[in-house]
């Protein structure tokens, strides 16, 4: 599975690849839920789920409950943007709980660990260089 954890402190994303028998504490957890960080290698870590897609690229989408992928009316939000005012349509989305089937993980950090993120996964920081003038 593939995790994008947003800092909301920097504004930048990451992405991680995890091996799916490591993924039985957060199967069955729904999004706006949080898990703790050591989980996917980020100790004293705390993350909330945003949500994600399913392995054929639907989206997850809040308040559908279950597990499987549903056809819904949509008139705007997760998973379809109306062209006309007042347009509504049927399409299909994935529930909100996290399942094997579950192919990408968003994920915002709620509270920071010890270590900073960016040499947890090897990012240096961005040098400024000085503007030349002319």
């Amino acid at each position: 599975m593939k995790f994008v954890i947003n800092d909301k402190t920097t504004g930048k994303s990451y992405s991680k690849e995890v091996d799916n028998a490591k993924l039985t504490a957060i199967t069955g957890k729904r999004i706006k839920d949080d898990f703790d960080g050591g989980i996917i290698d980020l100790p004293g870590y705390k993350l909330k789920i945003t949500g994600g897609s399913d392995k054929n690229g639907f989206p997850m989408r809040s308040g559908i409950h279950g597990q499987a992928r549903k056809q819904i009316l949509l008139a705007s939000g997760v998973g379809f943007n109306p062209k006309i005012s007042g347009q509504r349509k049927r399409k299909s989305v994935s529930a909100e709980t996290v399942t094997d089937s579950v192919a990408q993980l968003n994920c915002i950090v709620e509270k920071s660990g010890k270590q900073k993120i960016e040499e947890i996964f090897g990012v240096k920081a961005e040098e400024t260089k000085p503007e030349k003038k002319e």
